[in-house]
């Protein structure tokens, strides 16, 4: 592992990002799919092998090899053309598989895409993406199953961002998404005791309860984080089905709008458990 640098946890994400993705064969390497049965090795046949993670179907291959629930997959691909949208349930999910944010995320209900509020033709939905591979060509598209609540109801999931460092948690970052621009979050530790505001990506919310399935998310979350070895974020659903993998995140939000507590906490576990690693 290269020798971490700066004391600031801004500035040890920027040298990743530059490590990372600064090179040109490192775009590259996110491009390319996995497959469910490639052994370990294989995985970590290049230098910084997480890199490769950050492709959203290797991230669920990933996570299912150490145990995970994943969204159910119903297509994969870039040829558009193939996707018979009359063969989909009521409600489905689009994600590309590279990218950040909500971008290109669609949370169909009965035409409507949760994200938005607004409804959608197949045959808009089928330009947009196609819009989008041309900006990409090496993109992929994911449509998914819609997971529900705990409660059973379709709407925007609460994203539980797990910052974890080579299987310790930090702490669970709740937002609560309004739009993809808007919501809510509150942050808390390992026990669910809430913490002070950590981050400024989203105003402060209320004290929100629990999950009914934080014990299986945190026991997932320590296993994957151990398998990815260096600090991760790692993203979970709590479902009807209980936790349910989202994504890893090796770069949130470029190390920005961390507040000076948080920053205090990322970088005491990064120093403790991620020492002189990347």
């Amino acid at each position: 592992m290269l020798k971490r640098k700066g004391n600031d946890f801004a500035e040890r994400i920027r040298n990743r990002n530059n490590e990372f993705w600064g090179i040109p064969e490192g775009k590259s390497i996110k491009a390319i799919p996995m497959n469910a049965h490639d052994p370990l090795p294989k995985w970590q046949d290049v230098k910084y092998w997480q890199r490769k993670l950050s492709n959203k179907y290797n991230a669920r291959l990933f996570a299912q090899m150490h145990g995970c629930k994943v969204a159910d997959l119903y297509w994969r691909g870039k040829d558009l053309n193939q996707v018979n949208f009359d063969d989909l349930p009521d409600q489905y999910v689009i994600r590309p598989t590279i990218g950040y944010g909500c971008d290109m995320v669609y949370l169909m209900d009965n035409h409507v895409n949760h994200m938005d509020n607004c409804t959608y033709t197949s045959g808009q939905i089928r330009d947009n993406l196609m819009d989008a591979l041309q900006q990409n060509p090496n993109q992929e598209f994911l449509i998914e199953e819609f997971l529900r609540t705990e409660q059973g109801e379709y709407k925007i999931p609460v994203d539980y961002k797990i910052h974890t460092f080579n299987g310790e948690i930090a702490f669970i970052h709740l937002i609560k998404r309004l739009s993809p621009s808007k919501g809510y979050s509150t942050f808390y530790d390992v026990n669910w005791n809430q913490l002070g505001h950590l981050q400024d990506c989203y105003p402060a919310g209320t004290y929100q309860q629990a999950p009914e399935c934080l014990n299986e998310m945190l026991e997932q979350a320590r296993t994957l984080s151990k398998a990815y070895e260096i600090f991760v974020r790692i993203d979970f659903y709590a479902t009807d089905k209980g936790a349910v993998f989202g994504e890893f995140t090796p770069t949130p939000a470029m190390g920005k709008n961390y507040k000076p507590e948080g920053v205090k906490i990322l970088l005491n576990f990064w120093d403790t458990y991620c020492k002189e690693m990347v």
